[in-house]
């Protein structure tokens, strides 16, 4: 054999020889139901964003941030997407190990869904009515204050809590009179209102006085304490699926229905839309991407401790953020 063929032949054996490294494992929990307004971590899987970073991300689905953050403290996940408040209400009474680590929805996204014509037109007329809600959603935390900020009794409105997935059936159907949902969850009603000719109304609660950061991405502690750069390298993907999906929403729907066929493309590019002005707005353009400006974050505790009847010095907001990751 010639020599300079021999030598290569040897070095060629010799990295084919190399172990390849595997992927790093990732467990990530979505706060809700899969739709299109979270679409970003699909597109990041689909699109390879993640497996450029050398991660292999397995995406479930909670019900709700409550759970999530369950979750993440108890090991099931190592990092989830989740509403602030639901957070910063946990680490003040629990101290949990979760921390939040980028934030996502710099203006709030919750709101009530009711139907035209229900005699439902603001927030005071809800009093004897019954309204909906999901057992584990971010919302129910700032509900009763966001209520007595708007001279409404909390007692005097009859609020049932159910599984996300009942909620477009109890409102096209009667059983409810209204249901708090995030605004991105919308175009999910239109279908079943319409087979009973009904349309979809909406109070958003950022009219009414509800500031502060909504939908942030968390990590377990252990997952910051042991993989920082892991926590990075997830958001450098994340957030490239993110402007991506921004840039093209129908690059977000499809995406979606990749991971889940079922997905109907034009509902999930709708929810997405809905999505993005909670994302793209003067607060984030101002503040920065993922960032958790001090005085924001101050207020989102503000309506959290005073929601839930907790002292506003018992607990300093900085301690459920991490900015190290976004930098």
């Amino acid at each position: 054999m010639n020599r300079r063929i021999a030598v290569a032949s040897f070095f060629v054996a010799a990295l084919l020889a190399q172990p390849v490294l595997a992927a790093e494992k990732v467990t990530f929990l979505l706060d809700w139901i899969p739709a299109g307004d979270s679409a970003t971590i699909y597109v990041a899987v689909q699109k390879g964003l993640f497996a450029a970073e050398g991660l292999d991300v397995t995406v479930q689905s909670g019900r709700g941030s409550s759970d999530v953050i369950t979750k993440l403290a108890t090991g099931t996940a190592d990092m989830a997407t989740g509403g602030l408040a639901a957070l910063l209400q946990a680490k003040a009474e629990s101290n949990v190990p979760v921390t939040a680590v980028s934030s996502v929805y710099t203006t709030q996204p919750d709101a009530i869904f009711t139907t035209e014509g229900s005699g439902i037109n603001s927030l005071r007329d809800l009093v004897g009515k019954k309204v909906a809600t999901a057992t584990f959603s971010s919302s129910n935390v700032v509900w009763p204050l966001l209520l007595e900020a708007n001279a409404v009794d909390p007692t005097k409105v009859d609020v049932l809590k159910v599984d996300p997935g009942t909620l477009a059936p109890m409102l096209a159907t009667g059983k409810v009179d209204a249901v708090i949902n995030w605004v991105t969850g919308a175009p999910a009603f239109d279908g079943p209102l319409s087979e009973v000719k009904k349309k979809l109304k909406l109070i958003n609660w950022a009219d009414h006085g509800f500031e502060g950061y909504g939908l942030s991405v968390f990590a377990s502690d252990r997952m910051l304490r042991e993989r920082p750069a892991t926590v990075k390298k997830f958001l450098v993907a994340f957030n490239k699926a993110k402007e991506m999906a921004i840039a093209d929403p129908s690059l977000a729907a499809a995406s979606l229905k990749a991971s889940l066929p079922e997905t109907d493309l034009a509902t999930a590019e709708k929810q997405w839309k809905a999505a993005i002005p909670l994302m793209v707005n003067d607060i984030e353009k101002k503040d920065g991407e993922g960032a958790f400006e001090p005085k924001r974050l101050a207020t989102t505790w503000a309506w959290v401790a005073k929601s839930q009847h907790i002292p506003l010095d018992k607990f300093d907001p900085e301690r459920a953020v991490d900015r190290s990751a976004m930098k």
